[in-house]
């Protein structure tokens, strides 16, 4: 079989060779003769793959011991629930760039006072708002550093007079973050740092215990650090796979090397969309998400959206079909996607630009 270029948002592409260890654990779980999707949490060896899963984060973040990594069920959109559940208690603020950031907010409106700071809803999330002022009386201050379904991203830690909460699901893993500035950094596994079925939450321990509300105890961060997020049984495969795919990440080079080759994908395929005469970037230029590419046909060419779909499936590219509610072209190049897939795109539009000049 033909080689496939993957491109899917989420769940994305991963190592091969996570998916090669994993295939074997799938058959016979560190020798004990029982499948990885068999054993019980409290298998002898099961530990060791929590420990060096936590370990791996840790050092590739370079993360402080102010700081904890916890694994949990429920994505990101049940971590919203738990951000306002364990810092709102007056007022919280929200940075709105884009559907999750939204869904976000919305989840703390529900349980108490939050206010949107910004948003930039009004040019459709092409942009990331500046020139805010983030108000003092916050709990915290929420932010979406990368915007899938849009292609715009934070790529720098801002500095934040209360405490900095931030949803990194998909630009986790592939640039350096000063884990110190935030009171909280949590996101689904499902771009850079596994499958989907985890969430990872790097939580400031002093942060927590400053609410008055009743926190149900499966929804306290406190109960799965203290616990080491085995307060309920851990989704055992994810955490595996993930354990997997940052043991790549380190053998790669780490943080420093990946992303490097992040940026020279993205560079190189966002020149080509602005050499291309049939496509166009979506995102202003300033903040253009190096994870997530987002294109539409030009002016007059949008006719020729359905054959460019079809014709890059013809040439084994596939996922690269934008999000429903904006329609287009999404070209996510997370972490394992490699230049060769980048420049398998980017010949094919080429391709089909001199087809229909």
């Amino acid at each position: 079989m033909e080689k496939l270029h993957i491109f899917n948002a989420g769940p994305c592409l991963l190592p091969q060779v996570a998916i090669d260890n994993t295939i074997e654990a799938l058959k016979d779980f560190k020798g004990t003769g029982v499948s990885l999707i068999s054993i019980s949490h409290r298998t002898k060896g099961w530990d060791e793959v929590m420990d060096e899963c936590r370990a791996l984060w840790k050092e590739l973040l370079n993360i402080p011991d102010t700081h904890e990594v916890v694994f949990l069920g429920g994505g990101a959109t049940m971590e919203f629930l738990y951000v306002a559940m364990n810092y709102l208690e007056k007022k919280a603020g929200y940075l709105d760039t884009g559907v999750w950031a939204n869904k976000a907010y919305k989840e703390a409106k529900a349980l108490g006072d939050a206010i949107c700071v910004a948003s930039s809803k009004d040019k459709n999330y092409s942009y990331i708002p500046k020139g805010y002022e983030i108000p003092t009386d916050l709990d915290y201050f929420h932010i979406t550093t990368n915007n899938t379904i849009y292609g715009t991203e934070i790529r720098e830690d801002i500095d934040c007079p209360v405490p900095l909460i931030a949803d990194m699901s998909s630009d986790i893993l592939t640039r350096k973050v000063d884990v110190s500035k935030y009171a909280l950094i949590y996101g689904g596994a499902q771009k850079n740092a596994g499958p989907a079925g985890v969430a990872f939450a790097i939580i400031e321990k002093a942060s927590l215990g400053k609410v008055t509300r009743h926190i149900p105890s499966m929804l306290d961060y406190r109960n799965h650090i203290d616990k080491l997020s085995m307060f309920n049984t851990p989704p055992v495969f994810p955490i595996f796979v993930m354990n997997e795919t940052l043991k790549w990440l380190k053998s790669v080079g780490g943080i420093d090397a990946i992303h490097d080759i992040n940026v020279a994908k993205a560079e190189s395929l966002y020149a080509e969309i602005d050499r291309n005469s049939l496509f166009v970037g979506t995102a202003v230029k300033e903040d253009r998400s190096i994870m997530n590419v987002c294109f539409v046909m030009a002016e007059g060419k949008e006719a020729l959206q359905d054959e460019f779909l079809e014709f890059a499936k013809s040439r084994n590219i596939v996922g690269i079909k934008g999000h429903r509610s904006v329609g287009g072209f999404r070209a996510s190049i997370y972490n394992a996607c490699t230049q060769e897939d980048v420049d398998a795109l980017i010949a094919c539009m080429q391709e089909f630009e001199k087809m229909h000049q």
